[in-house]
């Protein structure tokens, strides 16, 4: 079985590119699942009935966020009834929505499995501890099983993939919008990489303007971060390869698309 993840979705240029190329990446790889981190879609800020459902047309079978998750605040109103949605399972108890959703891919299962870091991010519960509650709950319907691991600090990212190693199917960090180089297999089997990246924005700086960023830096006044609605695009992504009998990783390959990275089919 493969697996198709696309790294953290911004603003309009994201949604163009999945939409422009989860299509072929689907073509040429056949991966059995896609999963889509959509928690930058809408603007930069959180997500929306709309882009969600468009994700699912486009081929996805979940939508994984992360921080942004409550900064639409559209997500309150189809949140519980969002079935492939999943928001990242460590937020307090009485959240709305899911950290953990079930696939169905012939006679396999899937769990998709969203966490949240805590290191220079908000204090909410604890994603080790959480992590081995939800992988006990899935071990009971199928040894597949991907982390979407959304933090801010490399090491907490590492240590999540250490800590996990041999538990999951892949721990795929999320969150930092720069593709990272370090993509293997654990020893216990387990698909690691830092962070998949970004899509959206090609000339931007993390998927905003690099003027206003620049301006931040500079003279460190206030400024409102817009993202771009025109330029050039990417797209970053991994493609896992499984086992689908013991769950482990095989194979991860990273998938970055811009214009010093050109598709082909």
């Amino acid at each position: 079985m493969n697996i198709l993840f696309v790294g953290d979705v911004v603003g309009s240029q994201g949604r163009d590119m999945i939409k422009e190329y989860v299509p072929k990446l689907k073509e040429k790889y056949r991966p059995q699942i896609t999963v889509i981190n959509g928690e930058n879609a809408a603007g930069g800020k959180g997500i929306t009935e709309k882009i969600y459902r468009g994700f699912l047309e486009s081929g996805a079978q979940a939508v994984t966020l992360g921080n942004h998750t409550w900064d639409n605040k559209e997500i309150f109103e189809f949140i519980d009834r969002a079935k492939y949605l999943v928001r990242p399972a460590n937020f307090p108890e009485g959240n709305p929505g899911k950290g953990i959703v079930y696939l169905k891919y012939n006679t396999e299962e899937v769990a998709i499995i969203s966490l949240q870091g805590r290191t220079f991010m908000p204090v909410i519960d604890c994603p080790f501890k959480k992590a081995d509650e939800l992988i006990e709950e899935a071990k009971k319907r199928t040894s597949i099983i991907f982390v979407d691991f959304h933090a801010e600090a490399t090491s907490e990212k590492q240590a999540m993939g250490w800590y996990l190693d041999g538990k999951v199917t892949a721990v795929i960090g999320t969150h930092t919008h720069v593709q990272t180089a370090d993509n293997r297999i654990l020893p216990g089997g387990t698909a690691f990489l830092t962070d998949v990246g970004m899509t959206g924005p090609y000339d931007g700086i993390l998927g905003v303007e690099k003027e206003a960023v620049l301006r931040r830096f500079l003279t460190s006044l206030p400024v409102r971060f817009e993202v771009p609605k025109e330029g050039r695009k990417q797209l970053s992504a991994v493609l896992i390869d499984l086992d689908n009998q013991t769950g482990k990783a095989r194979k991860i390959e990273r998938i970055l698309i811009n214009d010093d990275h050109p598709f082909y089919s």
